[in-house]
């Protein structure tokens, strides 16, 4: 390719393993070098660009430097791909959200709270415009690149917007209550091949919650498999909690 599509990789608030997850690809990383030029990434290398064809970022934004910065790379660049739970969600950072701001930086700092500004996490799209989800916790290396292959032939990827539980049944695989266990397959949004369920575990909800999920319902199976009303719903906020409260 004469003209590489040129990449920058970017982190926010999170545990930098959808990063991870990229740099742990083996046999597809040659072939991935040799369709972009990756010009800005702080895990991997030095040095800044000032325009960018596709932005990569991982992580929630939770401090006013966070929203600086995240208006600076939109401004820059032409594509903008969420990556992973914390970048299109909130996922368990959010958690905090649950809660007053200024008791969770009193618990977290103590007395130096006020050295440390900060707000509710929040996911890319609540601040700025994004064009893509890569979703999961982390995301899955298949799935990213499915979006990157689509991307670098300029084509627009394809987000499922039907339950994990769609997947399990195509797999043939053996629902999970059926084993003793809860799920949030249900109401948790498709993409990742339903592998937790395929290994023998249970959905947590890390992608997300499918457009409109039954809330109500969800919860009312979860009770029906022995959990408290409360407790089905701190297993519903555990990656979405901005979705429960209806931010976007």
């Amino acid at each position: 390719m004469a003209n590489k599509p040129r990449v920058g990789i970017f982190d926010f608030t999170g545990c930098e393993g959808c990063e991870l997850n990229q740099l742990n690809f083996e046999d597809q990383l040659l072939d991935i070098l040799e369709h972009v030029e990756i010009v800005e990434w702080r895990e991997a290398m030095d040095g800044r660009s000032e325009e960018l064809d596709i932005a990569f970022v991982e992580g929630a934004l939770s401090t006013p430097d966070c929203i600086k910065r995240i208006h600076e790379i939109r401004r820059k660049t032409k594509v903008l791909v969420a990556l992973g739970a914390c970048a299109v969600q909130g996922g368990i950072n959010a958690l905090k959200n649950i809660r007053p701001i200024e008791q969770v930086r009193e618990e977290v700092y103590g007395q130096d709270k006020y050295l440390f500004p900060t707000l509710p996490a929040l996911p890319l799209s609540a601040v700025v415009k994004v064009d893509v989800n890569v979703r999961g916790c982390p995301m899955t290396q298949l799935e990213f690149l499915k979006v990157f292959t689509a991307l670098v032939m300029g084509k627009a990827p394809i987000e499922p917007g039907n339950s994990v539980c769609t997947e399990c049944k195509l797999k043939d695989n053996e629902c999970v209550y059926e084993k003793g266990m809860i799920c949030l397959g249900p109401v948790t949004r498709a993409g990742c091949d339903a592998q937790c369920p395929t290994f023998g575990q249970y959905c947590t909800g890390c992608r997300g919650l499918v457009p409109e999920p039954n809330v109500e319902a969800m919860q009312e199976i979860l009770v029906a498999h022995g959990l408290s009303m409360d407790d089905a719903r701190k297993k519903l906020q555990l990656f979405n909690a901005n979705q429960l409260e209806g931010v976007s």
